[in-house]
């Protein structure tokens, strides 16, 4: 899923990143806002040690860069991590990008004041796995530090639920066709996609977890994080009406 026809159809939609794979996409941030949003509610300061875990193309890592921290991102697709290394490039900052699996990260115990994991990038495994990436993003933060964990918010999610949507380029007739199936028992979201770019078609099949904050609150807790909180796209307290579910937590 995530290759060069992803950046070709949402690298410049200005949401910050990737989109919501769902119903809502593009709705709440902008690179800008998504770094002062990150910024705000894990007391940032310069200099702060920060690892955007799945950190796609770099948009919100080479911001949080550019404003002084140092910046590691992990992510599992080659391509983003070209295209993240060419954007520092070209912004001036340093960000240590290093390909690799949020399933088992290197053995950096106690290394980040801050992880960050950002835009629907948490929850593409079955739940014990799911788990063990809370534990894995515990055992590298230093104590005391801190986590943000942006998701869909799961009332508005399926409020806005359609049974399909199309992204289009105006230039060519390039086309990303994504049909939708959430299944109540399991609170898992597929998504059918099928990309026709080129004048070819090909299809991919993905499928994500969708949580409620309580849920995922209890998940963070027994990966032994606390304070655990939960924030809309606006840094206020999560209410039904947030497209996006920012969650934080703090080791002791």
């Amino acid at each position: 899923m995530y290759d060069e026809d992803y950046l070709h159809f949402f690298a410049s939609s200005g949401s910050g990143g990737a989109p919501t794979h769902g119903p809502l996409v593009g709705t709440a941030y902008t690179s800008t806002s998504a770094a002062d949003l990150v910024w705000r509610l894990l007391d940032l300061e310069p200099g702060m040690s920060v690892l955007d875990l799945a950190c796609g193309h770099g948009t919100l890592a080479n911001h949080l860069a550019a404003r002084g921290c140092r910046v590691t991102g992990l992510d599992s697709s080659t391509v983003f991590l070209d295209r993240a290394r060419a954007d520092a490039a070209a912004m001036g900052v340093e960000v240590d990008y290093l390909a690799g699996d949020m399933r088992g990260l290197p053995p950096w115990s106690d290394r980040f004041d801050r992880v960050v994991n950002w835009t629907t990038a948490f929850g593409y495994f079955d739940d014990a796995t799911n788990r063990a990436v809370l534990g894995e993003m515990a055992r590298v933060l230093r104590p005391g530090g801190r986590v943000a964990i942006d998701l869909d918010n799961l009332t508005r999610f399926l409020a806005s639920y359609t049974p399909s949507r199309v992204t289009a380029t105006l230039d060519n007739g390039d086309m990303l066709v994504d049909r939708h199936h959430f299944d109540p028992l399991t609170a898992r979201f597929e998504v059918t996609r099928t990309v026709i770019r080129d004048g070819r078609a090909r299809g991919l099949t993905f499928l994500k977890r969708l949580f409620g904050f309580p849920e995922l609150r209890d998940w963070c807790e027994a990966a032994g994080f606390a304070d655990v909180a939960g924030h809309g796209e606006d840094g206020s307290p999560l209410n039904a009406g947030h497209h996006r579910m920012v969650v934080t937590a703090a080791l002791p």
